[in-house]
């Protein structure tokens, strides 16, 4: 943990010192859009690799097996839709001066208090996972700790590292703690992918036969757990449509757009698009081993689950050898926290607490970045104590709700027709959709993915404000030309970036 706040710390030498006066909000929310393609891939990569990977990942392979298979499925198609989508909305965000998702959104209709409204909408959105994130590297810590470490003193750990090197040096600080991480958890997941098949079953073979016959359910879709919870649902529709579903909004997830806008080029993107389903083979891992600790330790319930992997190693491992795989855990949810929360504070930096006149500067807007960070990490660490099933219930929708905005951010920037009125009438209804089916537990729904039930619903709306209301553009009064309103993808190699723009009409 030292490691880490110092590495973060380093990062800032030479651009604004540990201060953090220098460089403005572009150098702290996108690393002054210089990041090449190795630092793109390991923090882009972090945020993908999280605390779930070890114990979600793993806990879903122990419950239902092979409906976990999803997550590879979804970042794998989601890279790929990454490739043509990041470069237009690096370009996008590089043309205009913007350092984030409600950037756009207000750019591109023309509305700041639109851009506002993302912004409370997203934080929303993303508060539980910084929550998950706390919890989840609490679990981590005192089970490597053998209980020394209490689960309290875990989540103030959490926090403070976090926030410590966020706060001071960004997403740069971001992107140096993730080479750290990668190594770690590139060794570690290596290490166990060879150790636990060999030591409790003497190789692939013997585990694959083993749940061949024993265990044939978890092998194939839906899984075990048929008509538990509506699990039996999990079956080929549930799998195709989460994975299209998450796949077009992995690329617009806030997170995911910072490390974009972060990029010192739209081939450093692109390069890094065909470098990262490279990274997914060591997902496969935790989701077989927490199959694989069905022999080892059954019967674990509940919660419990989550700590499949983690069973396997903690009783047969050396401590140390426990303790560095329990850091590489530990960094996993240190670095898409960090992550989340920096992205939090930019939404509300640049786009609500800006209108105030009095915070409206470019340094004014870093420092209340900064504040909002801070705030929001404590909001999270508090609500871990006080009230953790509040967000817990709300990360049930949190994913889908936040796809909902695929239709207003991506087709508007491709598609002038769309108005401002068919974009928010489309959100608020596809929000409506996700929040009445996933807490009525109609989720999944004809065995689809609620997310994209709602998704279609919010699509339709859109499009049928559009087409039955007045053709203006980008937005009543709007007489601003295609190329500053819309999208445009840079061409390959190409650093002068001269681009077509796509510009589909009514």
């Amino acid at each position: 943990m030292v490691a880490t706040v110092a590495l973060g710390l380093l990062a800032v030498r030479g651009r604004g010192g540990l201060s953090g006066g220098g460089g403005g909000i572009a150098e702290w929310s996108v690393g002054g859009r210089s990041l090449g393609t190795v630092f793109i891939w390991v923090l882009m990569a972090g945020e993908g690799y999280t605390s779930f990977s070890y114990l979600g990942a793993a806990g879903w392979g122990y419950n239902y097996g092979a409906p976990v298979m999803y997550v590879a499925a979804y970042m794998s198609c989601g890279y790929a839709v990454g490739y043509v989508v990041g470069p237009m909305l690096w370009d996008y965000a590089r043309r205009h001066g913007l350092v984030g998702i409600t950037d756009m959104v207000s750019h591109r209709y023309g509305r700041p208090w639109l851009g506002a409204a993302v912004a409370v909408l997203a934080t929303v959105f993303l508060l539980p996972y910084i929550q998950l994130q706390i919890t989840g590297m609490g679990v981590v810590v005192s089970t490597v700790t053998y209980g020394a470490v209490s689960l309290e003193w875990a989540y103030f750990i959490a926090f403070a590292v976090t926030t410590g090197f966020v706060v001071v040096s960004g997403l740069r600080g971001s992107a140096w703690v993730s080479v750290l991480k990668d190594v770690l958890v590139i060794c570690t997941l290596g290490f166990l992918a060879v150790y636990v098949p060999q030591h409790y079953f003497g190789g692939y073979g013997e585990l694959f036969e083993r749940l061949t016959a024993e265990r044939p359910q978890w092998l194939t879709l839906p899984g075990a757990g048929s008509g538990e919870g509506g699990r039996g649902e999990l079956g080929v529709g549930w799998f195709a449509s989460t994975t299209v579903l998450n796949a077009l909004t992995v690329v617009i997830f806030p997170t995911t757009v910072a490390g974009y806008l972060g990029a010192r080029s739209a081939d450093a993107l692109r390069r890094n698009a065909i470098l990262l389903p490279a990274y997914n083979v060591l997902l496969f891992v935790p989701m077989l081993l927490g199959m694989a600790a069905l022999f080892v330790v059954p019967g674990l319930t509940g919660a419990e689950s989550n700590l499949a992997l983690f069973k396997l190693v903690v009783d047969f491992l050396p401590a140390w050898a426990v303790g560095v795989i329990g850091v590489a855990a530990a960094l996993s949810s240190i670095v898409p926290m960090a992550v989340f929360m920096l992205v939090i504070g930019t939404m509300w930096g640049r786009s609500v607490l800006s209108l105030v006149p009095r915070w409206s500067s470019g340094e004014r807007q870093k420092l209340a970045s900064q504040v909002v960070v801070v705030a929001a990490g404590t909001i999270a660490l508090v609500m871990t104590y006080t009230a953790p099933n509040t967000l817990v219930r709300l990360s049930l929708v949190s994913y889908e709700g936040m796809a909902q905005l695929v239709p207003m951010l991506l087709l508007g920037l491709v598609w002038r027709r769309l108005t401002m009125a068919a974009a928010v009438c489309g959100l608020a209804a596809g929000v409506a959709v996700v929040c009445g089916l996933v807490f009525t537990g109609n989720d999944p729904v004809w065995g689809v993915n609620a997310g994209m039930v709602a998704l279609a619903v919010n699509l339709a709306v859109a499009l049928t404000v559009t087409w039955l209301g007045p053709r203006e553009g980008a937005g009543e009064g709007d007489g601003r030309p295609d190329e500053e309103v819309l999208a445009r993808d840079p061409l390959p190699g190409d650093q002068n970036e001269v681009p077509y723009v796509v510009s589909v009409r009514g």
